[in-house]
């Protein structure tokens, strides 16, 4: 009581009701940390409290019951007004998402949100909206597989298409869906290339034709068949791996590099090792590197390059006999 940790609500004399409200040991030593902060006193003596900038205040709680978060408006109908011709089952909110990414990002400009059932899209959308509101750069790693609706296999399959047909994948929901969702988003155009009619609401209202300033990589996962690979046409498969395992950020290293070596502004790769003084010299002049990927079997070797290299770049052995099945060293 005399700490101001104890206060009286609505007493109900009918109901012989006198509720008593205070302050938890665990609240009372948040307030001792700077965790809680005082910020006044009621007239009845007890403590006003708020959580401080930057702490925790409460899990989100589990029902919300918000306009903003109605999944027919800001869900079904959004989705069709970005994609007027296209329709998916049961989309989310795109306000439901973004708020609900808000609690845990908000303070983490730089964050990496991996939604591994992308359906639509919403949560790779939702980051956009986020990063557009305080000028963040988060990723979003959207993972979807482009599975056909069960009556549409059945249509298909009347008329004899399967899975992995032009016509079969055309309208699976990552390519009828997902892609051209995001695409939409940050361009601030429909599929057919019309402006998007219509506003974005509440936190952060513009029109959504003018898109986001954001960029967007598709990649699809296949099976190389070895009569490509012995052709010499799969490193281009290859090499966005090198890149997202870099950080998937700035210039990515398409090709074989001609002259033996090449730097990225993230990473660098080297398949020519009589060359690795030239390499070393480059990844030392260029900042921001992370990863140096040196192609060889000779363990001695590897070693002495990444002895070299600088303390900030790691280096990452890639294993000659296995990369040269995908013939990107040096053409032979």
């Amino acid at each position: 009581m005399d700490k101001g940790a104890v206060r009286t609500g609505r007493i109900d004399l009918s109901k012989n009701s006198v509720p008593i409200y205070y302050l938890s040991f665990n609240q009372l030593a948040a307030i001792e940390n700077g965790t809680l902060e005082v910020t006044g006193r009621a007239e009845d003596g007890s403590l006003i409290v708020r959580y401080a900038e930057g702490a925790r205040a409460a899990a989100p709680r589990t029902v919300w019951n918000m306009t903003a978060h109605d999944a027919g408006s800001h869900g079904t109908t959004l989705l069709s007004t970005i994609m007027p011709d296209r329709r998916f089952p049961f989309p989310k909110s795109l306000y439901a998402v973004e708020d609900a990414l808000r609690f845990f990002v908000k303070k983490n400009p730089d964050a990496i949100i991996l939604d591994f059932f992308a359906g639509s899209g919403t949560t790779a959308h939702a980051v956009m909206r986020l990063n557009r509101q305080d000028g963040g750069g988060r990723q979003c790693i959207s993972v979807t597989n482009n599975e056909v609706a069960a009556d549409e296999q059945v249509a298909l399959r009347k008329v004899g298409h399967r899975p992995g047909d032009p016509e079969w994948e055309k309208i699976g929901i990552c390519d009828y869906i997902t892609k051209p969702r995001l695409r939409a988003a940050i361009t601030g155009k429909t599929p057919e290339g019309e402006d998007i009619d219509g506003d974005y609401k509440f936190t952060d209202e513009f029109p959504m034709a003018e898109g986001f300033e954001e960029n967007a990589e598709f990649f699809t996962l296949t099976y190389e068949t070895p009569v490509a690979v012995h052709h010499n046409l799969a490193f281009q498969r290859v090499a966005p791996l090198l890149w997202m395992r870099a950080g998937a950020e700035g210039s990515r290293i398409d090709g074989p590099p001609e002259q033996g070596w090449a730097v990225a502004d993230t990473y660098g790769l080297l398949i020519d090792l009589d060359r690795s003084a030239e390499f070393c010299d480059a990844v030392d002049a260029r900042e921001g590197l992370r990863i140096a990927y040196i192609v060889t079997d000779d363990d001695g070797r590897f070693q002495s390059v990444a002895r070299r290299l600088p303390d900030s770049v790691e280096p990452i052995r890639l294993y000659e006999s296995y990369l040269s099945n995908f013939r990107f060293s040096m053409g032979r």
